[in-house]
């Protein structure tokens, strides 16, 4: 995950983003709300966590700018207000939920995650593709019932690919969502990560493995039910298509 925090209270944005990073998110402070809004144009966010007591705008009208702009990460408001016609007008400019101050910290975890999980489409933590499930919660992956043993980075790839199963996702965007724009590796860095998950893939599960990612050559890599990837390849190999194939990428390159 990639959090967003306006928050202008330092310890308390610190606090927040302490809870977060241990649950494996990233997190971007500030403590100004139109520093907040211009960066929350230029990256993208699986959610914004947003005070409305700021020094510099009022938070209702932080929100509306927010809602106004293309910026469609799922917020929640974090504010000591806890008036319910202030929740009522903060949930009525568009945030998607509002918690009071003192919070507790399970609960503040819980409901973003089931924020990021409903934006993405997923009511459940539990995704599964064919016989791949993901638990996003417990950070977990079985195949078959086995569980499937990834790095750091092979689970945030599946994981990526998985949230957004069926849509190309480039290898620049694996990079921001693998590094936050702390490192710039090369982006051929994504191919090796890619060839070690499907071999672990095959391994488990023979060539039935090589039926879930396809690559889709000047453009990225697309993760499939493997009866839609069948049906698809095959469409493929009758207009003559560029799409890889997929077995000739099951050995990572040496690097």
């Amino acid at each position: 995950m990639k959090i967003l925090i306006i928050e202008d209270e330092p310890t308390t944005a610190e606090t927040i983003k302490t809870m977060l990073s241990a649950e494996q998110a990233v997190c971007d402070v500030t403590l100004s709300g139109e520093e907040g809004f211009e960066i929350g144009k230029i990256y993208s966010y699986d959610a914004i966590i947003l005070d409305l007591n700021l020094p510099d705008i009022n938070g209702h009208e932080l929100l509306q700018k927010i809602r106004e702009s293309a910026i469609r990460a799922p917020i929640l408001i974090l504010s000591g207000m806890q008036d319910i016609e202030e929740k009522v007008k903060a949930l009525g400019f568009g945030a998607d939920d509002y918690m009071t101050k003192p919070f507790h910290r399970q609960e503040l975890i819980a409901r973003i995650k089931a924020l990021v999980r409903r934006s993405e489409g997923h009511v459940s933590s539990v995704i599964t593709v064919g016989e791949i499930s993901l638990n996003l919660d417990a950070k977990t992956v079985d195949v078959r019932s086995t569980p499937l043993v990834l790095t750091g980075k092979e689970y945030k790839i599946l994981e990526l690919l998985m949230l957004r199963r069926g849509t190309t996702i480039t290898k620049e965007a694996f990079i921001n969502y693998l590094y936050n724009g702390l490192e710039e590796p090369e982006a051929k860095i994504i191919d090796v990560f890619m060839c070690k998950i499907r071999k672990k893939l095959v391994d488990i599960m023979g060539d039935d493995g090589l039926c879930y990612i396809a690559t889709i050559w000047g453009r990225g890599y697309v993760m499939s039910d493997p009866d839609d990837a069948r049906k698809h390849m095959a469409q493929q190999q009758v207009t003559g298509s560029n799409v890889t194939s997929i077995t000739s990428a099951v050995v990572a390159p040496k690097i």
